[in-house]
Order: structure tokens, then sequence, then C-alpha cells
């Protein structure tokens, strides 16, 4: 590996888009990730048009399509009836609206198309095994360490998410939200016909709701039931049948053909939400020769189902703020304040988006009158309600 490079830890959908977006750029990349190989993890995301837009800049668009299932509408439902509150078309409307279709896919499915397009552009070094944390920055170079072992570059991009070791820009440890998220991958031939449907469908009931959308070209449908109450001490004592039981606990109330769909999940996995304050500035994001990244920057609440989509978009501008930088003789003095241009053009923006993600998880568990009032206003305004220009016609320069 040549000099310049840039550190990045983390090797998430963030870590490796901010990869595969600074070797793009030029930039020689050293890439720093905890775990010993990387494996098939995670559920279900959704990825809308600016996200996908910038992945077929990239030259993904072809794989990313054979990988991803196309929903024709974001549907809205009555947890407790059943009954569809509002549709907001998806599918081709997407792609005349805002450039690109609006597609749902299996976590590890995305994780592995950055993988082989990062290992094919030559530029990064993996290392994997490696938890890496800070050890020093001047105001020339920042050094990584890890057991055995340190590495140093002229920029270190933090990636590593919310519970990594370089997010020391932020405030305060993660808090916890009071969020409940179960999540399932149930194969397609268990579910009901009437839930085979391509679309995303969004239940809203009293202090829960519940997502559902096809992945992995419609073979399995992605589950996740968010509710509200508190973790136990020791979340990872809990075995699956617990989890399933707690669960049902939780959906009484619910339709039946809700409450179907969920005992139609063989196993359950739990999450507790944890979240960040939304940024307040660009020193939030950047600072010398270091920036963060994704959830290391602005966790988010997945009431909006931005999370994935945010990390590929911070990743698009990093490259573009530092594109043919590495060659130039002024670098040493430029990579701060293009890192510091890179959090001014992001921060506003991945802000709002966790001031909405927020918000939605209000109106979303709602009950009592409120509950009533949003699902009348719903039935009245939905697609003005649900559609968000500025989130899916944003527009990084690539």
């Amino acid at each position: 590996m040549t000099a310049p490079s840039v550190l990045v830890a983390g090797g998430g959908i963030g870590g490796l888009s901010a990869a595969l977006a600074l070797g793009r750029a030029g930039w020689p990349v050293q890439l720093f990730e905890k775990a010993q190989a990387f494996s098939e993890v995670g559920a279900g995301l959704q990825l809308g048009p600016p996200a996908v837009r910038i992945l077929q800049a990239w030259g993904l668009g072809r794989e990313l399509l054979q990988a991803a299932c196309l929903p024709q509408a974001l549907v809205c439902l009555c947890a407790l009836s059943g009954q569809e509150l509002a549709r907001l078309p998806l599918g081709q409307r997407a792609v005349s609206v805002y450039g690109a279709p609006y597609l749902t896919l299996h976590r590890a499915d995305l994780h592995s198309l950055l993988l082989g397009a990062v290992q094919a552009g030559g530029c990064t070094e993996l290392r994997l095994g490696c938890e890496a944390r800070l050890e020093g920055h001047s105001d020339h170079d920042v050094t990584l360490s890890w057991p055995g072992g340190s590495a140093s570059g002229q920029a270190l991009i933090g990636a590593d998410g919310l519970w990594g070791a370089t997010p020391w820009l932020t405030d305060g440890p993660p808090r916890a939200t009071g969020h409940l998220a179960y999540r399932s991958l149930i194969p397609i031939d268990a579910v009901a016909l009437a839930q085979r449907r391509m679309q995303v469908s969004v239940w809203l009931g009293p202090r829960l709701h519940v997502v559902a959308y096809p992945v992995r070209g419609g073979e399995c449908l992605n589950l996740v039931v968010i509710v509200q109450g508190q973790p136990p001490a020791d979340p990872q004592s809990w075995d699956h049948a617990a989890l399933g039981a707690d669960l049902q606990q939780a959906m009484q109330g619910a339709c039946t053909a809700l409450q179907d769909l969920v005992r139609a999940a063989g196993r359950w996995r739990l999450w507790t939400l944890f979240d960040r304050p939304p940024m307040r500035s660009a020193q939030d994001m950047a600072r010398g020769r270091m920036a963060l990244l994704g959830d290391a920057a602005h966790p988010m609440l997945p009431f909006l189902a931005q999370g994935a989509a945010m990390a590929i978009e911070d990743a698009a501008e990093l490259g573009r703020c530092l594109v043919g930088l590495a060659q130039r003789p002024d670098q040493p003095k430029a990579l701060p304040a293009a890192l510091l241009s890179y959090a001014q053009a992001r921060w506003p923006r991945a802000a709002r988006v966790q001031q909405r993600s927020r918000r939605n998880g209000q109106i979303f568990h709602l009950s009592g009158p409120l509950r009533l009032a949003r699902n009348a206003a719903l039935r009245l305004a939905g697609p003005r309600l649900m559609d968000l220009p500025w989130l899916y016609g944003h527009r990084v320069a690539l």
C-alpha cells in the first residue's frame, strides 16, 4: 500500500461504500474490520432513489437490480382492523419522478455487492480481525492501533457504527429509546397468499408498528415488529421461544391477518434500539484529519428506513470532496478543509433525517384519539403525507 492513504474503520455497508468511493476518487485505502470474516448478517433494508442513483453511478446498477425487489407501493394499514389507510405508488412512478427505483433487498446481498466492487477496484487493503482504535493524530497523519500492530494514514474515516471505537466526536453514550425491534426473514411459501405482495406494508397500532416487504427476488418476506418496552437486564439471554411468546403478547389486539403473519415467522432476532441526539453542526461529523460516516456519525431510528441510504450518500459526498486530492502538492493542507466540506454538505440533511425518524416513531405508535386523528389524516391525504420530495429527490453530485 503506497502513501498517501486513507484509513477506514469498519467493514459494514458504510465502510465498504466509503472505501469504494475513495478508491474511485484516487485514494489508496486501508480498511479495518474487527470480525475475522465477512458473514451474512442482518435482515432487510430499503433503498430510496438517491442511494440507488449512487450505486448505479458506481457501475452496480445491474447487479443491484438482480439482488433486489421493486415494490410497487408503500401501503399503510391499521394494525387493529387491517384496513388500508393510504397508498403511495412506487414502481415506475419513483423512476419517473425521482430518476431511480425504490428497492428492497437483504442487507447481506448489498454488503456482498459492495465487497465485490471494493475487491475488484484494487485500491483497498482489507484487514479483517483488526479491532482498530484511534492511537493518535497530528497535523500530518492519523494512527490506528490494534493488538499486535498499527497503521498511519493521511485521514481516518470512522464507519464502525453506533457502538464503534471511533465515534469520538459525539456527546455521551448512546441512549435506549424504549423500542424493541423483532426481526425475522420468512420463506415466502410460509406466508399466506394475501401477504405475498410486491409492496412495503406498514401496519400502525397503539405502541407498535409492523413492516413487511419482499427481499431476495421475492423468495423471502422481511418482517419487522417494533414495540415499546424495556429490555431485560441481559437481552442476549433471551431464547427464540421466549421472544416469540413475548411478541405474541405484545400483538394482542392486532387483526387476525397480522397475527397470522407474525406466527408464520419461525425464528426471531431482537434488537434494542439506541440512538444519539441529531447532529448540530459540521463539527459533529469532521475535525482535522478525521471524519465520521453512517451510524458512527448519525445513528438513525428505523422509522424512515434511511440508515443504509444515508451511509451510501455520505460515502458519495466524501468521494466527491476528496477526488483528485491524493496527488496534489497541497494535499497536506487541503485534506482537512476537504473533510470539513464533506461534513458541511452532509450534516444538515442527516440531522433532518434523524429528527424526522424520531418524529415518525411517535406518530406510528399513537394511541387513543390521536391514533384516530392520524388514521383520518392518512385516509384524507395519505399520498401527499407519505411522499417526501426533499428525501427522495436529493442528488449527490457524482
